[in-house]
């Protein structure tokens, strides 16, 4: 069942802008606190599930490093680099999760830039202009990936690093209900899955609610090979369970890649 009027960035931009009233977890900025900790270098983020990263990962010092956090509001990782020294630009599809970045960034003192935007549409920045691009898990909430690709590899200089992180697309295998609510791993869907291709309009609203984000699972081609055929060379990965989900028990949820643009 295909919705053909659906527009995901509209409708997600939206629901996420909810979320943040709501109190998502993704939505709770970080503290005062731990502000003034990474402006002494001790800091961490999360690019896959509440998996700190691998700080080497990234470059070994942030000072002065243009950094692109994209896809990535909410107040959490854009802040931490910028008090680690990095030059911060928050990218994303949600003026509320922009406001969390804006709202750390007022409050500690941090120079922070925020930009409203599709994660498909990197327009607003011209070419080699970042250092890193840091995408935590996202790229769910849009139904193709090969734009995504191709606009970080252009907007990161000659040698720049990106690091991404993304749904496993076996997790949308499973019926929603049972693994939310008695943890049964019950296959129903074939993949890849959608939101908007598997339910109409009304049985989206009465399975996840009217205002949830809509959601699409992408193959490991169109996130790894799609990375590759960017231009990117692929240097490190790793995977992590999901923090709640019952699925832990059986599989790693999440993947993350850690690329290069060549020099």
């Amino acid at each position: 069942m295909q919705d053909d009027v659906v527009d995901p960035a509209a409708h997600n931009r939206a629901a996420w802008d909810k979320s943040v009233e709501e109190g998502n977890e993704w939505s709770t900025p970080v503290s005062s606190e731990e502000v003034e900790r990474a402006r002494k270098g001790d800091w961490s983020i999360v690019l896959i599930g509440r998996q700190p990263l691998d700080r080497s990962w990234l470059p070994a010092d942030l000072t002065g490093k243009d950094v692109l956090c994209l896809a990535s509001g909410g107040g959490q990782q854009g802040p931490i680099l910028a008090a680690a020294g990095a030059r911060v630009t928050v990218f994303d599809n949600s003026p509320g999760q922009l406001g969390q970045d804006e709202l750390v960034a007022a409050r500690d003192g941090l120079e922070l830039h925020t930009v409203l935007g599709d994660m498909r549409d990197l327009s607003a920045f011209g070419d080699a202009t970042f250092d890193v691009v840091f995408h935590p898990v996202s790229n769910l909430f849009v139904p193709d990936l090969a734009p995504v690709w191709r606009e970080c590899f252009r907007v990161l200089r000659p040698g720049g690093t990106l690091l991404a992180g993304f749904l496993n697309p076996d997790a949308y295998l499973f019926d929603h209900e049972a693994l939310d609510e008695r943890g049964e791993l019950i296959v129903v869907h074939k993949l890849p899955y959608s939101d908007v291709t598997q339910y109409s309009p009304e049985e989206r609203a009465a399975k996840f609610g009217a205002d949830a984000p809509l959601e699409y699972s992408h193959t490991l081609t169109a996130q790894i090979g799609g990375q590759l055929d960017a231009g990117f060379v692929i240097t490190a990965f790793t995977e992590a369970p999901h923090q709640s989900n019952a699925s832990a028990a059986y599989m790693s949820h999440y993947f993350a890649t850690q690329a290069h643009k060549p020099s």
